[in-house]
């Protein structure tokens, strides 16, 4: 399942479904306002599944937040946030249980405003019905066409489409149909298998539960009639064989085992399986659970794995059979949900989480976006919140996997920001990239150990940050100079530089900083390999490059030097002209006047240069690199 940092409201110890009744997973979608929680909660009344307490209670509150005058306001047994009741709207996610004697239902009430749209995304992610409502006064909306796109996109394949609010159109059947075909019109190449529709007024409870004699021309089935009798359900129990494992157990003895969960097929003991992303075969010797052995186990089963041999695996690997084996790769292309405010921006790291695997991951290019109304591709730079778009990613390592349209719990992901941990990205993987298998990293007879003890000297990089006119480059001059008379190797790469040969086709935008790091981080990683000091001075704006530059090298071969300068003191200093023509309005995208700039938090130098010379200050990273062993020649 998707995963997001928002938080969802549980089901209470009293309203967990029976685990052997027919099982349906739902969720309801569609514009803000439209009755996603009203159908809900008139459902739950309708099938004795609120007890009276609770119902008097939702007297009192409909008097306080309701909506509906003097008649019960059923949407308040699903907003349970103070916000929402104030406001009349879902944030949260809130999931409900409802049981008849046909079927059991999990329903996901997420919410309609478009700023909440991750919350849908964590909501669908599980579900294999769709539940989309549209206000009969308004028709489709933006966000109807944004959720069943994502719908769609997470794999759902059917849709009851609830045309709600019908009393205030007068209960019109034309209306209806023009509603039900411009919606057919628009999803019919997404892929669903069925899509239904339904007329209703919710609010009363017309073709909730049971026919509206107020609506004689449709004779479709009600609200509740369709939930208990589709067969909407994903069958995992005859896909292909998915472990995955979440830990690895010693006991005493000899025991050793791999804890996870079947996320689809049949495991068997003595079936022959391999370990995807390392190729090891073996056999499966016990099948070991806290209630004693099994002989299989199915999809959804949590259990522990004895193998025949003793082979290397770790949490995150995906076990497979032989003849069906997972894809392995460290690049794909992409379906993603922008979930963040700050936009995705290409080169940028992130964390991907796949399953129970973490890895370093980036976007190496957004291929194009999807317009939400049409489908149409359109031509994106970045993607903005909300938005979605078909992208290539690559991860520092392999990752095993099946693209999403075959098996959606191993083919999702989200991406987490490595600064503030948040998931900012919801992602669909549609293929792996051929072209990443043609390429096999060389080794070396000749390594960085050999390199750096040849020149007898311990490499790093030094990166300088600051804002413009900071005095980065100044500082960066001498103490290239001073290691120099020491004899050690140095490479010096400043901004400007860089900017008119190796990355003169970039410009100032957040996307193209981003790419400029990125390369320069690439070069000094480089360099590094190569044995040398390397000395960097770059404004380098964002902390999430920065860390990503850091995160490439070893442990302590990144020494973040932090030029901490006032804004007013550098545009006075305006070395380079740059500030006047800012102001001048001749130049954008200038750090500290209209484009941001993030300071290190935890630098391992810091450089005050409004108490001190260049001079000084360039001795002080001196020291501090000889106390770190790099100036001490080997």
């Amino acid at each position: 399942m998707l995963q997001t940092s928002i938080s969802a409201a549980s089901t209470t110890t009293s309203e967990i479904p029976n685990r052997d009744r027919d099982l349906l997973r739902l969720v309801t979608c569609g514009s803000v306002d439209d009755g996603k929680s009203t159908l809900i909660g008139r459902l739950l009344v309708e099938t004795g599944c609120v007890p009276d307490d609770q119902f008097a209670n939702l007297t009192v509150l409909s008097r306080r937040f309701g909506t509906t005058g003097d008649d019960p306001d059923y949407a308040l047994l699903l907003d349970g946030l103070e916000a929402e009741r104030e406001q009349g709207i879902t944030i949260d996610v809130a999931y409900r249980y409802l049981g008849t004697n046909q079927r059991a239902l999990i329903i996901a009430d997420t919410p309609g405003h478009e700023q909440y749209t991750r919350n849908m995304v964590t909501g669908a992610s599980n579900a294999e019905l769709a539940v989309m409502l549209i206000d009969a006064r308004t028709g489709l909306t933006k966000q109807t066409m944004r959720h069943t796109r994502i719908a769609a996109l997470l794999g759902i394949r059917s849709v009851l489409l609830v045309v709600n609010k019908m009393d205030l159109i007068d209960f019109s059947e034309k209306a209806f149909g023009v509603i039900e075909a411009a919606y057919r019109r628009f999803a019919a190449d997404l892929g669903f298998s069925e899509i239904v529709a339904v007329p209703t007024a919710a609010r009363f409870g017309d073709n909730v539960a049971a026919r509206s004699a107020r609506m004689p021309w449709y004779r479709g089935p009600s609200v509740l009639k369709y939930l208990e009798t589709t067969d909407a359900r994903r069958n995992s129990a005859t896909s292909a064989l998915r472990f995955v494992v979440q830990s690895a157990i010693r006991a005493e003895g000899e025991f050793r085992g791999y804890a996870g969960q079947v996320l689809s097929g049949r495991i068997a003991k003595g079936d022959e399986i391999i370990v995807a992303r390392s190729g090891k075969i073996s056999r499966i010797s016990r099948i070991a659970t806290f209630d004693g052995d099994l002989d299989f186990a199915e999809a959804g089963k949590a259990v522990t794995l004895v193998l025949a041999d003793h082979v290397d695996v770790s949490r995150g690997d995906l076990i497979s059979r032989r003849t069906s084996v997972p894809e392995v790769a460290d690049q794909f292309a992409a379906h993603v949900v922008w979930l963040n405010e700050e936009p995705l921006l290409p080169g940028r790291g992130y964390k991907m989480q796949l399953g129970t695997q973490l890895v370093n991951a980036s976007v190496t290019m957004i291929k194009h976006g999807v317009d939400i109304e049409t489908g149409a591709k359109t031509a994106a730079r970045v993607l903005e919140m909300n938005d979605i778009g078909v992208c290539n990613i690559a991860t520092m390592t392999q990752v095993a996997f099946d693209p999403y349209a075959q098996n959606p719990k191993t083919g999702a992901f989200i991406l987490i920001d490595r600064v503030s941990g948040a998931t900012v990205g919801a992602g669909m993987i549609d293929f792996p990239l051929r072209r990443a298998s043609n390429v096999v990293r060389q080794d070396y007879f000749v390594g960085k150990t050999s390199r750096s003890h040849i020149k007898g000297q311990r490499p790093c990089i030094v990166w300088f940050t600051g804002l413009p006119g900071a005095g980065k480059s100044t500082i960066m001059n001498i103490v290239e100079q001073r290691l120099a008379h020491l004899g050690l190797h140095t490479y010096a790469l400043d901004g400007d530089n860089l900017r008119l040969g190796l990355n003169r086709d970039l410009g100032f935008t957040e996307a193209d900083r981003v790419e400029n790091i990125r390369r320069a981080g690439e070069v000094a990683r480089l360099m590094v390999d190569a044995g040398l000091i390397v000395l960097c001075a770059f404004i380098s704006p964002f902390r999430a490059e920065r860390q990503m530059i850091r995160q490439q090298v070893e442990p302590g071969e990144f020494i973040e030097v932090f030029v901490e300068t006032p804004l007013s003191v550098c545009m006075e200093r305006d070395p380079k002209g740059l500030y006047a023509k800012a102001r001048a309005g001749r130049v954008v995208h200038v750090t500290g006047v209209d484009s941001p700039y993030e300071p290190p938090e935890a630098p391992e130098i810091r450089l005050d240069t409004t108490t001190a010379s260049a001079e000084v200050l360039a001795e002080r990273v001196i020291d501090e690199l000889a106390k770190r062993n790099v100036t001490v020649r080997q």
